[in-house]
């Protein structure tokens, strides 16, 4: 049984028709990756299921609960939480006062300490920058303290909005590395990523978007061998 069901999701920007039947499945402790072209529909996908973004028609099911009635705030309460593209950290903030806001569903200080030092042992190098300024760390330094910020509200789901975007080459592994270790502590992960290549090296199973609609899917290794993928995401 899924942990994370999306059923024909349709989700309109306007008049246009951004999602066309969407339908996906995440398992517990799965990774999953979306991965299509600029435009596909992929971030509107995780906006969808997060709850930024209101769907025409279709439903997000989590632990047999439809997300899709429910407010954001209310979504990440429940566990599934988004780490959005771009990063989004508080740059006037420290480091230490973004991942506090990551906490703010919680009032206990002893699971809040608790969260936070397992959080700095998966990212030592925020530990080092703890009382930086956020707007000073590097991008690698800021996605991770963006991933490590999520991690802080104890998501069971954590949907990923292109974690390598603008990176060099080496952090960009420092981050996949980072995700299967998530992986590893009981989070299952909902990936979106343009390099196909790593994002299906990692995952369990994959979707492949365009314009809106689901067009394949398979195993990451399915997905790696198919022609198509080869030709169009892999070089």
């Amino acid at each position: 049984m899924a942990l994370l069901e999306v059923r024909n999701l349709h989700v309109y920007y306007g008049k246009i028709h951004a999602l066309r039947g969407v339908s996906l499945a995440l398992g517990e402790n799965q990774i999953v990756t979306l991965i299509g072209a600029n435009g596909a529909g992929k971030s509107t996908t995780l906006r969808a299921i997060s709850g930024i973004l209101a769907a025409a028609e279709g439903e997000v099911v989590y632990n047999g609960l439809r997300l899709s009635e429910l407010p954001a705030h209310q979504i990440v309460a429940r566990g599934v939480v988004q780490v959005p593209e771009g990063r989004r950290i508080f740059s006037r903030l420290t480091v230490s006062e973004n991942l506090r806001i990551g906490a703010f569903l919680s009032n206990d200080k002893d699971y809040i300490t608790r969260t936070e030092e397992l959080v700095l042992g998966m990212f030592p190098v925020l530990k080092r920058r703890f009382s930086q300024v956020a707007g000073t760390l590097s991008g690698g330094e800021q996605q991770m303290l963006a991933i490590a910020r999520a991690l802080m509200s104890n998501p069971k789901v954590l949907l990923l909005d292109e974690p390598s975007m603008g990176l060099a080459p080496i952090l960009v592994q420092q981050i996949f590395e980072t995700v299967v270790e998530i992986r590893k502590r009981g989070v299952a992960v909902l990936l979106v990523e343009q390099n196909a290549f790593l994002a299906l090296q990692i995952a369990d199973y994959g979707y492949v978007i365009e314009t809106g609609e689901i067009v394949l899917e398979g195993s990451g290794e399915e997905l790696m061998a198919n022609p198509q993928v080869k030709e169009a995401y892999l070089g």
